[in-house]
């Protein structure tokens, strides 16, 4: 009876009905609340903790930001299916009108924060892409790859800006998108779709220690990402573990190369990887290599390596993990 009080309680203040509601529609920090229902952030984060203490909605900390989404509680989850089921008046639906109108400003400021990034940086992204095949060549040659089988629970491994979700995610039943960098993290949130919902997760967290529970994911990615490990059989093991019986793991990297100025100016801890090296990885994580694509740049060769996870795979943990 207590936990019912505090759930009607919660909902009994017309802010924090609408910032439920909101939360439904995606993913948002404290501030952007407060922008969409037009109070100050300290009010909005009183009415967030009452919403919290009641298990309607959980908090994530993100660098120096907190986002908020619906809770995934049973309670929670009711009330979702009870307000599915009843219609709006007229005088709510020109409330929830005028908030989701609010809110497509928030994602046009996302937006516009990516774009702002990716003007600064324009000349050094363009420097790197220089040097190896076409991106839309890779991203073609990962669709090829993942085609076989349907995406299921997509785990994205170091999101960076996002573009993985943007290729996969409306094929997923849900995304969990993972980066050590909030900024990066920022800009991936402005590439989610407008009806992202709850099916999308993006997390802070370490390649080498996923946040992640054994089994997560049925299609794990690592696109560009492997290259920044000082040791890569960990991460790779990570992945495996990860991912469930029967799921696959692509990774995309470089071959084996010797640009050096790419560790001393692009904190490139590995120059490229063999065939050899990752197939001795995987098979050691569990994974049997299925297929490898080739793709050669202008001085850069691109790899595309895809493993699954056997069914009688058991992963060596790594430190403080347990083997799944």
């Amino acid at each position: 009876m207590s936990a019912a009080l505090d759930i009607f309680r919660a909902l009994g203040d017309a802010t924090r009905l609408r910032i439920f509601c909101l939360l439904r529609a995606m993913e948002l920090a404290v501030g952007e609340i407060a922008q969409v229902v037009g109070q100050s952030q300290p009010r909005v984060s009183r009415h967030v903790r009452i919403l919290a203490e009641a298990g309607l909605v959980e908090r994530r900390k993100e660098g120096n930001w907190v986002f908020l989404r619906i809770g995934r509680g049973d309670a929670a989850m009711a009330l979702l299916a009870l307000f599915d089921r009843l219609a709006l008046s007229e005088n709510d639906a020109l409330w929830q009108a005028a908030d989701l109108a609010r809110l497509a400003a928030v994602r046009d400021d996302r937006a516009r924060a990516a774009d702002a990034y990716f003007a600064d940086h324009a000349e050094h992204w363009d420097a790197i892409r220089s040097l190896h095949v076409a991106e839309a060549e890779v991203e073609a040659a990962m669709r090829a790859m993942l085609n076989g089988d349907p995406i299921g629970r997509l785990l994205d491994i170091g999101t960076g800006t996002g573009r993985v979700v943007e290729l996969f995610g409306a094929q997923a039943l849900c995304v969990t998108a993972i980066d050590r960098s909030p900024d990066m993290l920022r800009l991936a949130r402005a590439k989610l779709p407008d009806d992202a919902g709850d099916r999308y997760a993006l997390v802070i967290g370490d390649f080498m220690d996923l946040p992640v529970e054994a089994g997560a994911a049925d299609t794990v990615v690592l696109h560009q990402v492997l290259h920044y490990a000082q040791a890569p059989e960990q991460v790779i093991a990570e992945a495996a573990r990860a991912c469930a019986s029967d799921g696959r793991v692509l990774i995309v990297d470089f071959a084996p190369h010797q640009r050096e100025e790419l560790r001393l100016r692009d904190q490139h801890a590995r120059l490229g990887f063999s065939d050899d090296q990752i197939e001795g990885w995987f098979g050691a994580a569990g994974l049997a290599l299925e297929r490898v694509e080739t793709l050669p740049g202008q001085e850069l060769t691109v790899k595309l390596w895809l493993g699954r996870r056997r069914a009688d795979a058991r992963v060596v943990p790594i430190e403080g993990r347990k083997a799944s």
